[in-house]
């Protein structure tokens, strides 16, 4: 049985690859596929071990190893056993360089669950994974997502080379996502039903969504298979205005749309892409390679994308029973955007 080591495992991403793991192999539909797979997988689960601080459960059939990372020793429990694949998704280098040190000798494989934030620049459609990469930081600096992540593929690279695998995912939707984003514009044609939504001006601007399950479904694969390299796995580019437009006719809105420029809504205090008082999926005009990134590799390796409308369907799903009025930690509320839509019409 392929004994496999999670660190993280309660959280949204990493449980549900931890769930890809021990789910029944069947025929496969992703890396195997392109790898040279003879098609013929074993029937068997894996042996999942979760290690996180402890307060969420690990998935159903995994094994839940309560440790802090930031504390002593926190792998000397599983520092004694040999694993087939170990899946790091954290952004706290710190935490990735000491999980090599202590177990990347006993890893045959070790996938490291990264971000296109890592890229140095987002000015250039359609870079791929050889594009430069930001600065890692030093060790007196505090470092932002970016760095942070590019720091610690830098650790991964560095200390098990051939045996790794690196996977930086774009925006991240489906059910269950605790980052509010992608979620917030078809709940809230949901909500406003047939009241107007306040909308940017989404010329020229677009997204690349993938959904958690099949981004788990694709560590999954390249991990039983060991594939090495660096893969931005990332969806096709569509445009902000489409993606708008599918969310409406998901969520039955027969309102209308009302668009503010970009000088209107920053003299306005709202925020580009996430956050508080923000509008979501929203980019400044310059950053066109930030949802044009290339996913050739991606696709060459079998990775699924499955349509827009079934993501946008299992996320209004998620956001009506979370409450579609909701506090979120990004978009406008209600009566903020309320607020906004009658000064704009002022």
């Amino acid at each position: 049985m392929t004994d496999v080591l999670v660190l993280g495992g309660t959280g949204w991403l990493s449980a549900r690859i931890a769930e890809q793991w021990m789910a029944p192999a069947a025929a496969p539909r992703t890396a195997a596929a392109s790898l040279g797979a003879s098609g013929a997988v074993a029937a068997a689960r894996a042996s999942v071990t979760c290690l996180a601080r402890g307060g969420r459960p690990a998935p159903d059939g995994a094994t839940l190893v309560v440790a802090d990372r930031d504390g002593p020793e926190p792998y000397a429990e599983v520092a004694d056993r040999e694993w087939d694949e170990v899946v790091d998704v954290s952004s706290n280098p710190v935490h990735v360089a000491a999980a090599i040190d202590a177990i990347g000798d006993r890893a045959k494989h070790w996938t490291y669950v990264s971000t296109v934030s890592v890229y140095a620049a987002n000015d250039r459609p359609g870079a791929d994974e050889s594009a430069e990469l930001l600065t890692p930081a030093g060790p007196d600096e505090e470092a932002d997502y970016g760095r942070a992540k590019a720091e610690a593929e830098a650790s991964v690279r560095s200390a098990l080379g051939f045996r790794s695998a690196i996977v930086r995912p774009g925006l991240i939707a489906g059910p269950g996502d605790p980052t509010d984003r992608f979620g917030y514009w078809v709940a809230r044609f949901a909500l406003a039903a047939g009241a107007d939504v306040l909308v940017p001006d989404a010329g020229g601007r677009g997204a690349q969504v993938i959904d958690v399950d099949d981004l788990a479904e694709f560590v999954q694969a390249i991990g039983r298979e060991r594939w090495t390299g660096v893969a931005n796995a990332v969806g096709d580019p569509v445009a902000l205005g489409g993606l708008m437009r599918e969310a409406r006719s998901v969520a039955g809105h027969d309102g209308r749309t009302a668009t503010a420029s970009d000088d209107w809504l920053e003299a306005h205090d709202v925020a580009y892409w996430t956050g508080s008082r923000s509008l979501p999926l929203w980019l400044p005009r310059e950053m066109p390679g930030f949802w044009t990134r290339s996913n050739a590799v991606y696709r060459l390796l079998g990775g699924r994308l499955r349509p827009l409308r079934e993501t946008l369907e299992r996320t209004l799903a998620d956001e009506r029973a979370r409450g579609l009025d909701r506090e979120r930690r990004a978009g406008l509320s209600r009566p903020d955007e309320l607020a906004l839509l009658a000064e704009l019409a002022a």
